[in-house]
C-alpha cells in the first residue's frame, strides 16, 4: 500500500513569485491531487500502454475541475485569470508531483493546442477551443516526424498539404504524438507552397491513420503513437494564422510547453526529494537511521537548494510571459533544461539512497512498490521533449556569445 510522505515543499520554499489566483489553483489542484491522483499513481505510473490504459475519468475530473480552462481567457470560456500560464505552471507541478504522464496529457491536450489554436478564426475556436477546453474533445499537438523535431525547416518537414479550391489535401508521417491513440484532433505543423504552416486536422477524417501506442520507459500512461496522413482533405478555415506561420504557432505554444516541462520536473524531484526524507529516518543501519549519515544529509540539502531554484526560474519565465514578454529568454531555456535536470539528478540520488528497493517497480513478496523507480524513468524524457536539453543550452549560448557564433 502507497505510504504518502511528509510534503516538505512547504517549509523548504517560501513562495514571494506567484500571483495569489496562482497560489488558489496550487491549492485547489493540490487537492485534487491528494484526493483522486496518488492513490492510483502505482497504476498511472506502471501501466502497460494501451488507448484502454488512457485515464478517462481522471480526464474527466480534470475537465470538471475547470483545470483545462485556467490558461484561456474568458471571452472564450476560460477562466480569464491575469496570470494564466502562472497557474497553468502551477498545474503542472502538482500533477507531475504523483504522475508526470498524467501532467504531460494535460500538457499535450490543454497548453499546445490551446495555445496553436488561439490563431484560429472564432468558427475554429469554437469548433475546437470549446471542446477542448470542456474535455469533450481529446486535443494533440503533431510537430515532432521521424526526420523532424528539433531542426524544424520547410526543407526538412515533410508532412506536406496542398491548398485546392474547397480544402487542403494532406499528406506525412507524424511520431510520438501525445494523445493520438484516443486523440480527436491535431493542430499539425506541415508545409504548404514552401512555407510552415499549422493546420487542425479532425483525426476521425478518412485518410488519417493512428498506429498503435509506443512502449516506452516511461511516462506509461501518456500514450504516443505515430500518425499517418493519405489524402487527408482538411477545410480551408482550419489554417491557423496565416500561410507561412506554421513555426511561429508551434515556438509560441513550446514557450508554454517548456515552461510546464521545466517545472514538472520540479514536481518529481520534489516528489523524489520527499520520498527519500521519509525512508531515510525510516532505514535503520549501522545502530542509526540512513537520516544519521552526513553524506546524505548534504546531499539533500544540495538537492532542495536546487529545487528551490529550478522552481524560481520556472515561476520567474511564467511571471515575465504573463506580463507581457512573449519570448521570455533566457528564462525559459534555463527553466526547461534547468528543471528537467534536476529531476534526473534527485531521482538518481533517490534510486540511490532506496538501494535494492530503488530499483524495484513492485516487490514478489508482499507485492508493495516504489515510486522512486517511477520518477527515474519518467523524468528521462522531460530532457528531451519540447526542445532537448542541448537546444536550450544553445539558445542561452546565442544570448552569450551572439549568434554569429553558436548557429
Amino acid at each position: 500500500m502507497y505510504a504518502r510522505p511528509e510534503r516538505l515543499q512547504t517549509r523548504l520554499y517560501h513562495d514571494w513569485l506567484l500571483p495569489d489566483e496562482a497560489r488558489q489553483v496550487r491549492v485547489e489542484v493540490r487537492r485534487f491531487v491528494d484526493d483522486d491522483v496518488l492513490s492510483v499513481a502505482d497504476e498511472l505510473n506502471t501501466v502497460v500502454e494501451s488507448a484502454d490504459a488512457f485515464p478517462h475519468g481522471l480526464f474527466r475530473r480534470m475537465a470538471e475541475l475547470g483545470l483545462y480552462r485556467i490558461p484561456f481567457d474568458s471571452s472564450l470560456g476560460g477562466r480569464g485569470l491575469r496570470y494564466p500560464l502562472c497557474a497553468a505552471t502551477v498545474v503542472m507541478e502538482e500533477l507531475a508531483y504523483a504522475s508526470d504522464g498524467l501532467a504531460t496529457i494535460f500538457d499535450d491536450h490543454c497548453l499546445l493546442p490551446g495555445a496553436a489554436l488561439l490563431n484560429g478564426g472564432a468558427a475554429t475556436r469554437e469548433r475546437y477551443l470549446k471542446p477542448l477546453m470542456s474535455g469533450d474533445s481529446v486535443a494533440c499537438m503533431a510537430i515532432t516526424e521521424p526526420d523532424a523535431g528539433s531542426d524544424l525547416r520547410a526543407e526538412t518537414v515533410c508532412t506536406r498539404a496542398e491548398a485546392r479550391e474547397d480544402c487542403f489535401v494532406l499528406n506525412g508521417h507524424k511520431r510520438f504524438i501525445t494523445n493520438s491513440p484516443v486523440g480527436d484532433f491535431a493542430t499539425t505543423l506541415c508545409v504548404i507552397d514552401g512555407r510552415l504552416c499549422m493546420l487542425v486536422v479532425d483525426l476521425h477524417s478518412p485518410g488519417v491513420r493512428v498506429g498503435p501506442p509506443d512502449l516506452k520507459t516511461g511516462n506509461r500512461v501518456q500514450l504516443t503513437a505515430d500518425v499517418w496522413f493519405e489524402d487527408v482533405r482538411v477545410p480551408l478555415e482550419n489554417l491557423l494564422g496565416s500561410a507561412g506561420d506554421g513555426l511561429r504557432i508551434a515556438l509560441g505554444a513550446l514557450t508554454w510547453g517548456r515552461v510546464a516541462v521545466g517545472v514538472s520536473g520540479v514536481g518529481m524531484a520534489q516528489a523524489a526529494l520527499d520520498e527519500c526524507a521519509g525512508f531515510m529516518r525510516e532505514r535503520k543501519l549501522f545502530g542509526g537511521s540512513l537520516a544519521d549519515m552526513q553524506y546524505w544529509q548534504f546531499r539533500l540539502a544540495e538537492r532542495v537548494t536546487q529545487i528551490s531554484m529550478a522552481r524560481d526560474l520556472c515561476y520567474k519565465a511564467a511571471v515575465r510571459y504573463d506580463q507581457g514578454a512573449r519570448a521570455p529568454e533566457p528564462e525559459v531555456a534555463m527553466a526547461k533544461y534547468y528543471g528537467t535536470q534536476v529531476a534526473g539528478d534527485m531521482a538518481r540520488d533517490a534510486v540511490q539512497v532506496f538501494g535494492g528497493l530503488g530499483f524495484i517497480t513492485r516487490l514478489g513478496a508482499d507485492g508493495s512498490h516504489f515510486r522512486v523507480e517511477q520518477i527515474y524513468r519518467d523524468c528521462k524524457v522531460a530532457e528531451i521533449y519540447e526542445g532537448a536539453n542541448e537546444i536550450q543550452k544553445r539558445g542561452i549560448a546565442r544570448l552569450i556569445l551572439g549568434k554569429e557564433h553558436v548557429r
